[in-house]
């Protein structure tokens, strides 16, 4: 409350107990513990009224230079911090920093927000398909062991795991766990974690483990591995649609769709980090995506397509059988 009213000014009992989420008699309770704490904290009743501090009085952040303080509300972390369950924690920090900061500073530190703005994701991002995200992060805070279910590239099912994570990473507005399993160190995919449980159990730390070089370490050896797979297709207007959220994977990008042609289909080009990939994404589309290049990819797609064509055409001949067989 403090911080709200040095850095707002006059607010009513109701403007704070809406931003504080507490009762409007919780607000007068806390207002007179401030004023008996030697805040000079005063009230004006009326329409117009409202609680503020005597002008002037401010709390001090000191050691800070006019660029350090822009610096911190220029960083863009927001986004992934709200992933992490930490949004309103870092909304807070930076509260009272802006409290704390002598007025000329906060002014400048306040406008570097409106002027720099970092939006890490690629375009046509949907929803992010990482739930598990908040309780990994809990899990690493608190060095708990993990139980998951893992879908690895290229598997229809998950598989069971039990870890101990060591730190999380966000790479390119995609997030990694960093984990040991059976004393190896591991690197999972959060959006391909089908399920997760926090165990009671602790694990400790490797006491020279070193999050950031291991990671430049790992990125170092990715960098190296087969390029990312470039797939041209055709897609219906509802296949544009369902192709554009997909790119919440790592390595499925949506890079160019043309503009629809006579018969309202679209030629896109997308890349995908592996065919598996391409493969398990592109075939839940059925009919609205066209594989049209590589060959490889569009060959494996038309031969699921035979199959389960094959498949559906049995099950509706037995079907059909066994009416005639009670009628």
């Amino acid at each position: 409350m403090l911080l709200l009213l040095q850095q707002r000014g006059r607010l009513t009992a109701e403007q704070l107990a809406a931003e504080l989420e507490v009762s409007v008699r919780t607000i007068y309770r806390d207002l007179e513990a401030l004023s008996a704490s030697g805040v000079p904290v005063y009230s004006e009743p009326g329409r117009n009224g409202g609680s503020q501090l005597v002008q002037g009085y401010r709390t001090r952040l000191t050691g800070l230079t006019t660029k350090e303080a822009e610096a911190l509300f220029a960083s863009g972390i927001s986004g992934p911090i709200g992933e992490l369950g930490l949004g309103t924690v870092l909304g807070a920090a930076q509260l009272k920093l802006l409290a704390a900061l002598p007025k000329e500073l906060a002014e400048r530190a306040a406008l570097a927000q409106q002027r720099f703005h970092f939006d890490a994701p690629g375009w046509f991002r949907g929803e992010r398909n990482d739930p598990h995200l908040a309780a990994l992060s809990s899990a690493v805070w608190e060095d708990r062991c993990v139980a998951i279910e893992y879908r690895h590239p290229g598997s229809s099912k998950p598989a069971p795991r039990r870890l101990e994570p060591l730190g999380l990473v966000c790479k390119g507005g995609v997030w990694y766990l960093v984990a040991t399993r059976d004393g190896e160190m591991r690197t999972y995919r959060v959006s391909r974690i089908q399920t997760l449980t926090v165990l009671d159990e602790q694990f400790d730390r490797p006491p020279d483990f070193d999050l950031e070089r291991y990671w430049d370490a790992t990125v170092a050896t990715v960098e190296t591995l087969p390029p990312p797979v470039d797939v041209v297709v055709r897609a219906s207007s509802a296949g544009l649609d369902a192709l554009r959220p997909m790119t919440h994977h790592f390595g499925v990008v949506l890079v160019a769709h043309e503009t629809a042609d006579d018969s309202g289909w679209h030629e896109c080009r997308l890349v995908f980090e592996n065919l598996d990939d391409a493969f398990i994404d592109l075939i839940r589309l059925a009919a609205d995506v066209e594989v049209l290049t590589p060959a490889a990819l569009r060959a494996t797609v038309a031969g699921a397509a035979r199959a389960m064509t094959a498949l559906y055409s049995a099950s509706t001949r037995s079907s059909t059988s066994s009416r005639r067989r009670v009628r």
